[in-house]
């Protein structure tokens, strides 16, 4: 699955009827994760997302069918199995990196904002005010806010951080019911400080 289809699937996933079903039982594939201080760490790409206890992992089949050389979903998490519909928004984690190669002309982050806000806009986002920088343990990344009301009371918030590194688009698309809600989950979000060697 590449990472557009991977992106859609999880917003489809996430912004499903807020319906109130009986709920089913997880498949064992999707067993919470265990530990308080469950951390994904990516050594070659220099980033760490330490995932929120009890999320529920979904990397794996959203990476089927993937092509490596195109592009690859790294994590997805999401705050209940996504098969389960309730009256909340199901916030969700997606990591993903795309090949810097196939998007010619590509030179810097903000140059993938376009594609990112047609992926999104597609599944009924609005753009939440302009692009922004943000700054990670020294790391510079792209920011993009984006909004889906989905009822009176609920709004789904969606923001996006892009790196250009390696020659590989990374992008961090976090999903909650709220603009706190988003950044609380940004927080997790770090990256390795680069060790100056000594001379």
């Amino acid at each position: 699955m590449n990472f557009r289809l991977a992106l859609l699937v999880v917003l489809a996933l996430s912004v499903r009827p807020l319906a109130q079903v009986p709920k089913k039982p997880s498949p064992p594939s999707s067993k919470p994760v265990e530990s308080a201080e469950t951390i994904y760490r990516n050594p070659t790409l220099g980033f760490r997302y330490r995932i929120p206890y009890g999320w529920v992992e979904r990397t794996k089949e959203m990476q089927e069918g993937d092509d490596v050389a195109k592009g690859e979903v790294l994590l997805t998490v999401f705050e209940r199995p996504p098969q389960v519909s309730g009256d909340t928004i199901n916030s969700a984690v997606v990591i993903a990196s795309l090949s810097a190669s196939d998007y010619p002309g590509l030179k810097r982050a903000e140059d993938f904002l376009g594609t990112l806000t047609e992926l999104t806009a597609a599944q009924g986002f609005k753009v939440d005010g302009d692009p922004s920088e943000a700054l990670i343990d020294s790391q510079r990344l792209v920011r993009a806010d984006f909004s889906k009301p989905r009822s009176d009371k609920l709004t789904m918030h969606q923001s996006t951080l892009v790196l250009l590194t390696k020659g590989q688009i990374v992008s961090f698309t976090f999903l909650a019911d709220s603009a706190d809600g988003v950044n609380d989950l940004i927080d997790g979000l770090g990256f390795s400080v680069q060790k100056s060697k000594a001379k």
